[in-house]
């Protein structure tokens, strides 16, 4: 299994998460009307790490820097499992001229999988005053800075179309105070099926993974899935889970049900925990698809997808591009084209299953 390198800022926010309890960090206790198990990282907390450089600037710290603008980035993620998606997302910004620490201030607010705490975060960073708000990877957290703010520039970066979400008028003249960039994943689920159909075709019985606290995207995975079933003639069973405990009661479910499939919807619970679906599927030898390769490098079988990185370069772009004076409304929405098929052979041997050649010779990589 391979893994890619942690950039030293990923490297030193997942050390003061261990540490938060010793470092005074903002956790608020649970079920308690704040932000239950949300990371927000300050400048206080990182100053004797980074030597420094901030990584959020309380209120009357920027009063004192002025001149020195402050990005909210807000995401349902955990920030351990991000480093290879802020390093694009830096070198988007550094494009305009933007260096965290040196011309740029960045608060990061984590929900960690928890997308009921992403309302009370995004309401904090519109306190907080930030110059722009950053609504990374997950369609909860747009609607959730969208809810918070009509005035703050916010660049999201979702999976569903944003014109029918309501979040711009046009993808070429989004108006309001959003933009981004959108991907293709969710539109490529029944795809993923049909993928999956042809790799087993003797499975009749197929589920989808979904996690029922990310709605927008569960609603829309589940309609397009259950229209490719109807037209392979699958049956057809939608599971869900919203923690690690529930992943693992899902795939109990599986396998009383016998499916012979599994479609993982695209969610930020879900990307954060590869592994375990991974490990999961093998256990339980279901062949399985999901929208990133990073399921596949885990040990999955196969992915279908966008490329992760590739939206978050421009992500930075639109960034420093609004803090240099532009306007979201005038910054048409980019749409993601790039699409790779990943195949992880080693796991397809130990399900006992023989890719077709057709089918190999179309991925972009195959573990061998």
């Amino acid at each position: 299994m391979r893994r890619r390198a942690t950039s030293s800022l990923l490297g030193l926010t997942r050390q003061s998460i261990l540490l938060r309890t010793k470092m005074d960090a903002r956790v608020k206790p649970a079920h308690d009307g704040s932000t239950t198990s949300a990371i927000v990282l300050r400048r206080r907390e990182f100053i004797s790490l980074l030597g420094g450089a901030s990584v959020a600037w309380p209120l009357g710290a920027r009063g004192q820097q002025a001149a020195m603008p402050a990005i909210g980035f807000l995401s349902a993620e955990w920030p351990d499992v991000f480093a290879d998606r802020l390093r694009a997302f830096h070198e988007g910004l550094s494009e305009t001229g933007y260096v965290e620490g040196r011309n740029l201030a960045i608060e990061y607010h984590w929900a960690e999988g928890r997308n009921d705490q992403l309302p009370a975060l995004a309401a904090e960073l519109v306190r907080r005053q930030v110059s722009v708000i950053v609504a990374a990877g997950s369609t909860p957290a747009a609607l959730a800075a969208r809810k918070a703010t009509i005035t703050i520039p916010i660049v999201f970066q979702i999976a569903v179309d944003p014109v029918q979400l309501g979040l711009v008028t046009s993808l070429s003249r989004p108006g309001g105070n959003l933009t981004g960039v959108v991907t293709l994943n969710v539109e490529l689920a029944a795809k993923r099926l049909e993928l999956l159909h042809e790799l087993v075709p003797t499975a009749t019985i197929v589920a989808l993974l979904v996690n029922p606290t990310n709605t927008t995207l569960t609603e829309t995975t589940t309609r397009k899935l259950e229209t490719a079933a109807r037209t392979l003639g699958l049956e057809f069973y939608v599971l869900k889970a919203s923690s690690e405990r529930e992943i693992d009661a899902a795939f109990a479910t599986l396998v009383q049900l016998r499916a012979g499939a599994l479609v993982i919807g695209a969610d930020a619970l879900f990307n954060s925990r590869s592994e375990q679906l991974a490990a999961l599927t093998i256990r339980h030898r279901v062949p399985a698809i999901y929208q990133y390769r990073e399921f596949v490098s885990a040990g999955g079988l196969m992915s279908y997808g966008t490329p992760v990185l590739d939206t978050y370069r421009p992500l930075g772009v639109y960034a420093g591009r609004i803090l240099k004076g532009e306007k979201p409304a005038d910054l048409p929405v980019q749409q993601a084209t790039k699409i790779e098929l990943m195949i992880n052979m080693k796991t397809a041997k130990a399900l006992g299953l023989t890719v077709p050649l057709p089918l190999l010779g179309r991925a972009n990589e195959v573990i061998e």
